[in-house]
């Protein structure tokens, strides 16, 4: 948990929550900050049957905490090295589930070095867009851009915290999350942000977003969503728990967005939220997950 990415204070909350919920199941937890110098150490001369990973961002959900893990031996909860780092990559992911069947927005990819005018004046898009750092979570970075003349200042933005930007057609309508358990699909939520962009603020300030569980949408848009979502897990060979993100245009067909191979874990997190729609208690669905902690090598 913790770590020394801009997700930091959410990775720390995630732990925290993850932690508790292992203690009232009666587990004995040690809670290791991946940020403390001494981390390793205790590591080594700990003896720990399974690492329960609750750390967002960059070393944490791009495949590195996992393959020190791996070298070390020590079984963790969630996605092999290989599949943590292609899901953390935005513009991977696209790649390899537009090569399985899947339907994601158009897009454009700029890279620190280009020319950012000349990116500008041949962008052929149309907008509004929505600009992104290609590595990164919580939606940190993120711009939504409705003309031309505001897309310099939005890769400069982003170009603060990746060097691969990510830009993408706005899809205009509904956002929805699914939550994929081992495999299975939980109830598909509906996010909506009271002003109308799901960005950081609308992630993190209390009473900024609605979340509707289940999402009112009709049985067959449902399950199609599910299967979306049990797609992209097995496409990607995906373990453990992640979310998967999509936008419902007008006409109610979905768009796959990106997948969160250690999506948040607090109880009020998406996750959460949409086990228990099932009767799944945080208790349970923390236990289900460290249940399947592995060596994936």
């Amino acid at each position: 948990m913790g770590g020394v990415s801009k997700e930091r204070e959410i990775s720390l909350r995630t732990g925290t929550a993850i932690s508790g919920a292992m203690e009232r199941k009666g587990y004995k937890v040690l809670r290791l900050d991946v940020k403390d110098e001494n981390f390793i150490k205790t590591l080594l001369t700990t003896k720990v049957d399974a690492a329960f990973l609750a750390l967002h961002g960059r070393y944490g959900e791009d495949g590195t905490i996992q393959g020190l893990l791996e070298w070390f031996k020590i079984p963790y909860t969630g996605s092999s090295v290989k599949a943590s780092a292609i899901c953390f990559d935005k513009v991977a992911t696209k790649v390899f589930l537009s090569h399985a069947g899947m339907v994601t927005p158009a897009y454009r990819v700029f890279n620190q070095g280009e020319d950012l005018k000349s990116f500008v004046a041949n962008f052929d898009l149309h907008f509004p867009v929505i600009v992104k750092p290609n590595s990164e979570g919580s939606t940190i970075g993120i711009s939504r851009v409705f003309e031309k003349g505001e897309l310099e200042g939005a890769l400069n933005e982003a170009l603060q915290y990746d060097k691969v930007i990510l830009v993408e057609q706005y899809i205009q309508g509904r956002e929805v999350t699914v939550g994929v358990l081992e495999g299975q699909a939980l109830p598909v939520i509906e996010v909506r942000p009271k002003g109308g962009f799901y960005d950081f603020a609308s992630k993190y300030t209390k009473g900024a977003t609605e979340y509707l569980v289940p999402a009112p949408l009709d049985v067959a848009l449902t399950q199609k969503l599910q299967r979306l979502g049990e797609k992209a897990f097995q496409s990607l060979e995906c373990q453990g728990a992640v979310r998967a993100d999509f936008m419902i245009n007008s006409n109610n067909e979905p768009y796959f967005l990106e997948v969160n191979t250690i999506p948040g874990m607090t109880e009020t997190s998406l996750l959460p939220k949409a086990a228990q729609a099932l009767g799944i208690s945080f208790e349970d669905l923390c236990e289900t997950i460290l249940k399947g902690a592995a060596l994936k090598s």
